[in-house]
């Protein structure tokens, strides 16, 4: 058993698929033509950082209700932690990409940690491994 993705409500199909793909260096898995529960059309969109199993499948809003999540899904909280080899190398890639980060990184029991937002607005933290 595993966590097959995770739904990231965003703004825009492309600019999302843009943000991860060129920016945090995630893959397209897919981007194919769908419906709604209500018939009408949308993208079935799924990003995934390379070698990893989960995937977040990027859902543009629907309706206001979607519209006023979007950045928000973790009501201000970091929600999602992206864990790499080397941070020094990531955080550096990700800064000269155009990745905003909020705070400076900075050393915790658990490892190099620094939190960016997402192109929706979503916190997200960048973790390295501990002790290095």
């Amino acid at each position: 058993m595993h966590l097959q993705q995770v739904a990231i409500i965003v703004d825009d199909y492309d600019d999302a698929i843009e943000f991860f793909v060129e920016q945090l260096g995630f893959e397209l898995l897919e981007d194919s033509p769908a419906t709604t529960n209500d018939g009408r059309p949308k993208r079935w969109v799924v990003v995934r950082p390379p070698g990893a199993e989960t995937g977040l499948l990027l859902a543009q809003a629907d309706g206001e209700e979607q519209r006023r999540a979007v950045g928000r899904q973790f009501a201000g909280r970091v929600g999602l932690f992206l864990q790499v080899k080397d941070f020094d190398e990531a955080h550096q890639r990700m800064r000269s990409r155009g990745v905003r980060f909020v705070t400076e990184p900075r050393t915790e029991s658990y490892g190099k940690v620094a939190v960016f937002l997402d192109v929706a607005g979503n916190r997200w933290d960048l973790l390295g491994p501990p002790g290095v």
